[in-house]
């Protein structure tokens, strides 16, 4: 992926873990920094990626708590000393995750403390990109934006042609109706957003042709 004028950021995106979430790797190719967000399982094939790329993993994010986000988060960490991330809204969900791994019949998985609270607006520590709060699929929901890049992470929060779950325990359709509506579609129309499960898409095209939530 690159942008006029700038480096090359060093992207990929792939399914990981029980339940396919689209895992991302973000890689400043200067410094070789990288963050991973949302490994939901599959941690030797993302430390392989990092590896292929000679990128040193420093933070590993979260978009929100839900197990097919998280369960690889303390194999990266042990492999990598990387600090983990997540919005504190979600704390509850990630102490839960030994009883979503049970509810779901995924083997159970414990994970370490996160090591930072995102917040709203807040920076990462990589390709200039900055924490979207947006609630409503969880209260803890957070999308990664990177306007350098025109590249929205968006988690579970926008999909193509739908949007998150919010039946859930915590989930809210009227709160993630404002967080699109007031976060996310005032973003760029071409801007490409990367989904939690499923195909990319664009902001425009959400805009205009998603069911849910449209302009």
């Amino acid at each position: 992926m690159t942008t006029e004028g700038l480096p090359a950021m060093i992207f990929e995106s792939y399914p990981v873990g029980p339940l396919q979430c689209n895992c991302c790797i973000i890689g400043d190719p200067i410094s070789k920094k990288a963050i991973v967000v949302d490994p939901g399982g599959d941690a030797q094939k993302i430390l392989h990626t990092l590896a292929s790329h000679q990128l040193t993993l420093v933070d590993i994010i979260h978009t929100h708590a839900h197990l097919d986000h998280i369960l690889a988060a303390g194999e990266l960490k042990a492999a990598t000393g990387a600090e983990i991330h997540l919005h504190k809204g979600d704390l509850p969900l990630w102490e839960m995750v030994e009883q979503q791994c049970q509810a779901f019949n995924v083997p159970l998985t414990t994970l370490p403390d996160p090591d930072h609270w995102i917040e709203d607006d807040a920076a990462l520590n990589c390709c200039n990109g900055i924490a979207i709060h947006t609630p409503g699929h969880t209260p803890g929901s957070v999308s990664f934006w990177f306007e350098q890049q025109n590249l929205l992470i968006a988690g579970d929060t926008l999909f193509k042609r739908s949007v998150g779950r919010t039946d859930f325990p915590g989930g809210d359709f009227a709160t993630i109706e404002k967080s699109i509506r007031e976060r996310l579609y005032s973003l760029n129309d071409d801007a490409v957003v990367i989904t939690g499960h499923g195909p990319e898409t664009t902001i425009g095209e959400e805009k205009h042709q998603n069911p849910f939530v449209s302009v």
